[in-house]
């Protein structure tokens, strides 16, 4: 994970900030485990809501971006902390400038621009409206102004980002006229690797997929493959029981799998209560021995079963390798992503936060 960060931090221009993202429980590789472990490698930490920052002031004085919505009764707790908080439009403003007011206090805020995404945030045409906000509440001290691409991931065609940008530059236009020198930011990790659009530098860059090791797409992990990341995350059991079904034996809910001759299973303790999606029923594969061994049968909340008829030597309490690597065969998030119609993202913060995370150095 430090390695990733620090070949990260090489695209930056003098300057530029990090903010490491860790919401989602660090894209579930354990919120506590990733500030831990790079916390002296980064400038800020970035989570969703009030619950995710009440976390993170557990584990670390790095200055924390809240970029999500916090629910009206959840901001003066949010204040308290000093968490720097995102503003979405005039409303929102009034809001946090009316909870800051009530405790005296000075928030820091970045202004979220809508440009051509179409998530939380003002649209350009909006920008003076927030503006004429703004002005109402001194206890606003406003950072910066910032965006994000919608779709430079899976795709060579930049157009759509170049718009976004000059949408986004637009609207930086107007907002420099009353903050003469607002800070801006468009990065995350897959405009870090695309070189980014724009004229002039972020103040900050948001690393999130590639700080795990993931690439934020296929193709993206074909163009920036020099860059090295390597996957932080293996996710491994062990075996709760082998034993020998015979031939015509239901296997699992649903009996969408009956065994057509005697054969050996081992059964799998996690579930999708875990984050193994029952998707992968009769479509996944784990690791045992080094081995690749076929999901058989339903995924149940908290157990599967899987043929081990290439490892006839499995007894209980083996290793199991849900994802990641074992005797030089591996599982990757993309795989089961493929699998599951989905991205490498969801495989990862689908994992269930109620499972222990070590940490290997």
């Amino acid at each position: 994970m430090r390695e990733n960060v620090e070949t990260l931090r090489q695209g930056l221009s003098s300057g530029e900030a990090v903010a490491a993202v860790v919401k989602g429980n660090a894209y579930g590789c354990g919120l506590p485990e990733v500030v831990s472990c790079i916390e002296d490698l980064v400038d800020y930490f970035q989570v969703d809501d009030s619950d995710e920052l009440s976390h993170l002031l557990a584990y670390t004085k790095k200055p924390a971006l809240v970029f999500g919505y916090i629910e009206q009764d959840g901001l003066a707790e949010a204040i308290r902390g000093k968490a720097e908080l995102a503003v979405f439009d005039a409303e929102h403003a009034n809001q946090i400038g009316s909870a800051a007011r009530s405790q005296g206090a000075t928030v820091t805020v970045h202004l979220k621009i809508d440009a051509l995404l179409g998530r939380l945030g003002t649209t350009p045409s909006r920008v003076g409206a927030l503006l004429e906000a703004l002005q109402d509440w001194p206890e606003l001290k406003v950072a910066s102004a910032y965006g994000h691409f919608a779709n430079i991931e899976d795709t060579t065609d930049l157009s759509h980002a170049e718009e976004q940008t000059r949408e986004f530059e637009a609207a930086l236009l107007i907002l420099t006229a009353k903050y003469p020198h607002l800070r801006r930011h468009m990065s995350a990790t897959s405009g870090l690797m695309t070189g980014r659009q724009g004229s002039s530098p972020d103040a900050l860059v948001r690393l999130g997929i590639g700080i795990y090791g993931l690439y934020p797409s296929a193709a993206l992990s074909k163009t920036r493959a020099s860059m090295g990341l390597k996957p932080v995350l293996e996710w491994k059991t062990m075996l709760a029981q082998v034993k020998t079904l015979p031939a015509r034996h239901p296997v699992g809910y649903g009996l969408t799998y009956i065994t057509s001759r005697a054969m050996r299973i081992g059964i799998v303790p996690q579930g999708y209560s875990d984050g193994y999606d029952r998707g992968l029923s009769n479509v996944g594969e784990v690791l045992v021995g080094g081995m690749r061994c076929p999901v058989i049968g339903r995924v149940a909340m908290n157990m599967f079963a899987v043929d081990l008829e290439s490892v006839p030597n499995a007894k209980c309490e083996d290793e199991v390798v849900l994802l990641g690597s074992q005797e030089g065969e591996s599982i990757t998030a993309e795989e089961l992503a493929a699998k599951l119609g989905t991205i490498n993202y969801e495989i990862l913060a689908r994992i269930s936060p109620s499972l222990e995370r070590r940490i290997v150095e």
